[in-house]
């Protein structure tokens, strides 16, 4: 990995290191708009045609009820999954705010309520490996929130099946419908709607760099759509000082190389920090990871910053906005104020990245490619949109009515004014 002294570096060469590496979104909304042209305009037909492309699969069905299918699994993968979905679930269920209504002025009553998305696809990745656990940080705040219609979508195996995990966990979750699909013609799919999949109105997930463009380009269509969050490859930057132990920085930053090629982890290292220790682990660890070549061609993307100071790298971490920030010093807990822009963040030594993905109960569908400075992650407030309500009393409209005149007014918007004026009139 490069490495950098902070205090050297110019103002545009930190720029220059802040950039994540560069996609060509010209030449794959180039490639992606004729998909979702080929779902709007075939429907199912497309489905079919695309996934036996790019996945070597001809599907018999394109969608299926995840009711109407026995998940076999082991015991042991089954407790896991459950222990993961419970505390995804507690997490989540703890975010549910309660209405709230104020009185502004007497007889003014103004309130705000929750209501869910009605309609929510989930994207789940597959290609390289399974990722039940991106099933769960889906679709159980969707659950939670209470959409009515969850389109689960996730590529098939090579026999057309979908693995039994996803089964499971789509089982717990009430999910209403597997689309047996990935890619951009799965996004489409969703939003569009075809003969086997009904139309959603927001769609969730991470994926590759087509899925990220089918999502950019339907939310800007006649699709009406939203989007979770627009989203680049996979990312960690860590913080470590003198006490971080070198063993424990090298797996954390592994465990985001190996998620891609095009993925990219960040160490800033203060002072006293063991680097020696750190290059020699990280070389032992990589070669010992079954997907070394993926995370080989991540640490080509990646490098280090050596600071004086804590300021100094949580100056940098801020700026460069990381999906996962790990914060592996001393009294980790104490600086949590010094963070302002993080997808989802790990405190202290023993608080690996691995836990968010997984099990602790954040969610780990997260802004990248320098998105958190403007965005959250997943949380159960995105399955979800504020309804605003107001009641007035006599007293109230006497109250406010005369400024609400007096700006309509000021506008120009006589039927504006009129509403109030005519209801004030009969008042008297």
């Amino acid at each position: 990995m490069r490495t950098y002294t902070y205090a050297d570096l110019k103002p545009d060469e930190i720029e220059k290191l802040l950039q994540r590496p560069k996609i060509d979104f010209t030449s794959i909304f180039n490639t992606v708009q004729p998909i979702i042209d080929a779902v709007e305009k075939e429907g199912d037909d497309a489905i079919i045609r695309y996934t036996e492309k790019f996945d070597g699969v001809k599907l018999k069905t394109v969608s299926l009820d995840p009711m109407g299918v026995k998940a076999e699994i082991e015991d042991s993968v089954k407790e896991a999954i459950d222990t993961a979905f419970n505390n995804i679930s507690q997490f989540h269920e703890a975010q549910q705010l309660p209405d709230l209504e104020v009185e502004t002025m007497p007889g003014v009553k103004c309130m705000k309520v929750s209501r869910p998305i009605e309609r929510v696809g989930l994207y789940v990745p597959g290609g390289t490996a399974i990722l039940p656990s991106t099933a769960m940080m889906l679709a159980i705040p969707a659950k939670i929130a209470g959409c009515t219609t969850k389109v689960l979508s996730t590529p098939p195996r090579r026999d057309g099946t979908v693995a039994p995990e996803i089964i499971y966990i789509a089982q717990k979750a009430g999910i209403d419908k597997i689309l047996l699909a990935g890619g951009a013609q799965a996004v489409a799919a969703m939003a569009i709607g075809t003969g086997s999949v009904p139309k959603v109105d927001k769609i969730f997930g991470p994926g590759n760099q087509y899925v990220t463009a089918a999502k950019m380009i339907l939310q800007n269509a006649e699709a009406q759509i939203s989007i979770d969050m627009p989203a680049g490859p996979s990312e960690v930057l860590v913080i470590a000082d003198e006490q971080a132990i070198p063993e424990y920085v090298a797996a954390d930053l592994l465990s985001q190389a190996e998620h891609g090629s095009d993925s990219q982890v960040v160490l800033v290292a203060v002072k006293d920090f063991d680097l020696k220790t750190l290059e020699e682990v990280l070389e032992s660890q990589l070669n010992e990871l079954p997907r070394k070549e993926m995370a080989s061609g991540a640490l080509k993307n990646s490098f280090i910053i050596t600071t004086d100071s804590l300021k100094e790298a949580f100056e940098f971490s801020n700026q460069y906005a990381p999906e996962h920030l790990i914060i592996n010093i001393k009294n980790a807990n104490s600086y949590v104020d010094e963070v302002m822009n993080a997808g989802s963040v790990f405190l202290g030594q023993l608080t690996p990245e691995s836990v968010g993905d997984y099990a602790s109960g954040t969610n780990h569908t997260l802004p990248t490619y320098g998105y958190a400075r403007m965005y959250s992650g997943v949380n159960l407030a995105a399955f979800q949109k504020s309804v605003t309500m107001q009641s007035l009393t006599e007293e109230g409209l006497k109250n406010v009515g005369p400024a609400v005149e007096k700006l309509a007014e000021l506008e120009g918007l006589q039927a504006h004014k009129n509403a109030v004026s005519l209801r004030l009139k009969d008042l008297k």
